[in-house]
């Protein structure tokens, strides 16, 4: 249940993350998680956001000067100003959703239609303790996503992402995952795929539930993270997934996210673990010697 406070923001500010947070992503989605953090002043992005605390009092506020609102948990539309605070709250997690998918969609219907959303608390009741527990006690990216993807599958009351089973498709997703570092055309991927640029499009929003262009972004964004968390520069990171330069990256990921991957301190990735059924999870395992906490050189956004 949402809280009203009267205390301002003027003149506070404070890091994205003052310690190491971890990092899981999966197609139409990603989180950060870890403990500690601070306040992150008014911002708007792209991505839907899911934010929680381990317990009740994360903050947030709809403009600079507005009054704190305190949640259980809070739901932000795609390009809704706001802050937040998650200094009262010893862990927090902090999911994104890319806006064009099936459950972005399921989201902005259900929850989004007039500004921030809190989630009840039930539901916080029902998604945050077995999330938390994942990351502290199973401490796998198999186990994190699992518990991510339950979020938003409660949130969006059943509705499942898409799953892509046209060979063309993958033929095509395959090529992209393998061409981050390059220009990623309509033309180029439908040709891999032996459709005409319009049939493609129409095929790839059919099987995947986006538009080409946004997943490719997705795509290239995770390819920075996932680089970033194996200890690369952010320059190497940049132009592995296909931006200019840093620079680049870094106005990308403000539009996209509200703060530069500069911002954050990252974590070496959680151990892989195994997926319900066998498969693997988004992430790639890493060995026990890339453990550890990175931390990037600017803490501020």
């Amino acid at each position: 249940m949402a809280d009203e406070n009267t205390s301002h923001r003027r003149g506070v500010t404070g890091s994205v993350a003052s310690r190491p947070f971890h990092f899981v992503a999966w197609d139409g989605g990603c989180l950060f998680i870890g403990h500690g953090g601070g306040i992150v002043p008014a911002h708007a992005h792209y991505a839907i956001q899911i934010a929680f605390g381990s317990e009740p009092g994360i903050r947030f506020g709809a403009g600079e000067q507005d009054a704190w609102t305190e949640y259980a948990g809070a739901i932000i539309p795609s390009r809704q100003p706001h802050a937040m605070d998650v200094t009262r709250v010893a862990a927090n997690v902090v999911l994104f959703v890319e806006p064009e998918t099936r459950q972005g969609r399921a989201l902005t219907e259900l929850w989004l239609q007039h500004g921030i959303a809190a989630i009840p608390d039930a539901l916080f009741a029902e998604v945050a303790p077995p999330l938390f527990a994942a990351y502290f006690e199973e401490r796998t990216t198999a186990a994190v996503e699992r518990e991510a993807r339950r979020v938003v599958q409660v949130l969006t009351g059943g509705v499942e992402p898409a799953v892509v089973t046209d060979e063309r498709i993958l033929r095509a997703v395959a090529h992209i995952k393998a061409h981050l570092d390059a220009p990623l055309t309509l033309d180029d991927v439908a040709e891999v795929a032996c459709l005409s640029p319009s049939r493609f499009r129409h095929v790839f929003v059919e099987q995947t539930g986006v538009g080409l262009r946004p997943y490719i972004l997705w795509r290239r964004f995770l390819r920075v993270w996932e680089l970033l968390t194996a200890g690369e520069s952010l320059s190497t990171a940049a132009h592995a997934a296909g931006f200019a330069d840093a620079a680049h990256l870094s106005r990308t990921s403000r539009s996209t996210f509200g703060f530069p991957p500069s911002a954050m301190q990252m974590a070496r990735p959680l151990p892989a673990g195994v997926a319900p059924g066998g498969a693997t999870p988004s992430q790639s395992p890493r060995s026990d010697a890339e453990r550890g906490a990175v931390s990037n050189p600017a803490s501020t956004p």
